[in-house]
């Protein structure tokens, strides 16, 4: 061959496969790649080849990520310009003042503040229910060990750092855990296992349940905050805790899936299969 066929620069890479192709050039490769024994300082900067047609193609086909990236430069202003909380005040939560109204209701009635936190109770029993039965009774093991393995890190963390519990905390005896006891606040564990039960139930196409148990678990964290029981970010990374382990147990018995059909010749000659 006479020449070398460029390949895509970094931009390239994002865009669609039906884009109009780049003229070839005979220079060698144009992404900042130098050729096997080739000096590095030969190759071109990938940034070089970047047009103003690859500009626009991502701004209008990729708009998600150029969204992030305005947020990005957004929070950027926001982390240098913004002033830290003193160490002496409380921490600053924008759930705490999304839900004042709500707060101030349930320090004045006491006896609405229990019936929810029985509700609440309640909804975390039925959580547990779930993880448990799909072990025991269906014999799907995937949500209970996500729970383990969520419960077992939250532990670590929650008492790696122990943040302070927030001012104007209302307990309730009937609460979860019951009889009011300490707890890590961070993260929810409340949060992580209605996740982790919902996805269960999307996997076994139990639509109405995986939707009955997200609307029970949105308002389980509004709760959550009017009462004071967890600041935002437990709340926030609960989701994420629950999405993470739930595809870490998934991992987990895949691997003892392949493993446990993985036959070997017996002394007398036959196959086996260990499950």
């Amino acid at each position: 061959m006479n020449g070398v066929v460029s390949n895509p620069s970094s931009v390239t890479l994002l865009t669609l496969n039906n884009r109009r192709p780049r003229p070839q050039s005979d220079d060698g490769p144009d992404m900042g790649m130098a050729k096997k024994g080739q000096a590095v300082l030969n190759a071109k900067p990938s940034f070089m080849t970047w047009t103003a047609d690859d500009f626009l193609h991502v701004a209008r086909f990729h708009w998600l990520p150029c969204v992030f990236a305005a947020g990005l430069l957004f929070f950027m202003a926001v982390e240098y310009t913004l002033r830290m909380v003193p160490s002496s005040s409380p921490p600053f939560d924008l759930g705490f003042v999304a839900t004042r109204p709500l707060h101030r209701l349930l320090s004045s009635s006491p006896q609405l503040n229990t019936v929810l936190a029985a509700l609440n109770t309640v909804f975390v029993g039925m959580q547990t229910t779930y993880i448990l039965w799909s072990f025991l009774v269906e014999g799907r093991p995937r949500a209970t060990i996500s729970a383990l393995f969520m419960f077992t890190c939250r532990g670590i963390l929650g008492y790696s750092t122990q943040l302070p519990l927030p001012q104007g905390f209302l307990g309730s005896g009937v609460d979860f855990p019951v009889g009011n006891v300490s707890f890590f606040l961070f993260y929810s564990g409340h949060v992580a296992g209605s996740v982790i039960a919902s996805l269960d139930m999307r996997r076994m196409k139990r639509w109405e349940m995986a939707r009955t148990f997200d609307a029970l678990n949105v308002l389980q964290a509004v709760r959550l905050l009017g009462t004071r029981g967890h600041y935002t970010i437990d709340l926030v990374v609960g989701v994420g805790a629950g999405m993470l382990f739930d595809s870490l147990a998934g991992k987990y018995v895949e691997s003892k899936r392949k493993l446990s059909t993985t036959t070997t010749t017996t002394s007398n000659g036959k196959e086996a299969s260990f499950t």
